[in-house]
């Protein structure tokens, strides 16, 4: 089943359209906290149309995926607080243990835990958006969270800008010919995320 491709196909599709500069927009944001496809598969396709524009282009989604970072961590804050009284009282005591874990960690270790937030937000395996809603169950700092994501997304957004600049299409058939992978691994690993998260201890 090509679930990504059929999307990827839609996003460049986007990509081509009058008011493509609007989708990507909207792409980038919700991508950070509940759409399953990256930005760089509209980004791909509108820096080839426009290489002089490509940094551009890169920036107004990185600023747009902070926009929705944003959303992720008020989800992920609210959301915990709302959903915890439906779980059993164990599965509550688990998730509380596991939750003062991370944040002691975060306490101990604070500079290893936003490196580690950083490389999340830049690596595409992990999806942004259980990053985003991680962050705000644990209750990471505002200013760090945001700091971290736009070194991570930006990373990512740039480089592509980059590599478009220099390699043209070739780095973008490679997106093409690789997209139903990314997007079946990453929800593989949120799936798995999920369940150890909310697997009894």
């Amino acid at each position: 089943m090509r679930l990504f491709g059929n999307l990827y196909a839609r996003a460049l599709v986007w990509a081509r359209a009058p008011r493509a500069i609007y989708y990507l927009c909207g792409l980038s944001f919700v991508e950070a906290f509940i759409f399953p496809v990256m930005p760089e598969v509209m980004l791909a396709p509108m820096m080839l149309g426009r290489r002089h524009k490509a940094f551009f282009y890169a920036n107004i989604s990185l600023l747009f995926s902070l926009i929705g970072a944003l959303v992720g961590y008020a989800l992920g804050h609210w959301a915990y607080e709302a959903v915890k009284p439906l779980f059993s009282l164990h599965m509550q005591e688990t998730i509380t243990v596991w939750v003062e874990n991370l944040r002691n960690d975060m306490r101990q270790h604070w500079l290893t835990m936003l490196g580690a937030l950083a490389l999340a937000a830049l690596q595409p395996v992990i999806p942004m958006k259980f990053v985003t809603w991680a962050a705000g169950i644990v209750g990471i700092p505002l200013p760090a969270f945001i700091a971290c994501m736009a070194i991570g997304r930006g990373k990512r957004v740039w480089v592509l800008a980059l590599l478009i600049k220099l390699f043209g299409e070739r780095a973008e058939q490679l997106l093409h010919k690789y997209v139903e992978w990314i997007g079946w691994i990453a929800l593989l690993v949120l799936a798995l995320l999920l369940a150890w998260w909310l697997w009894p201890r």
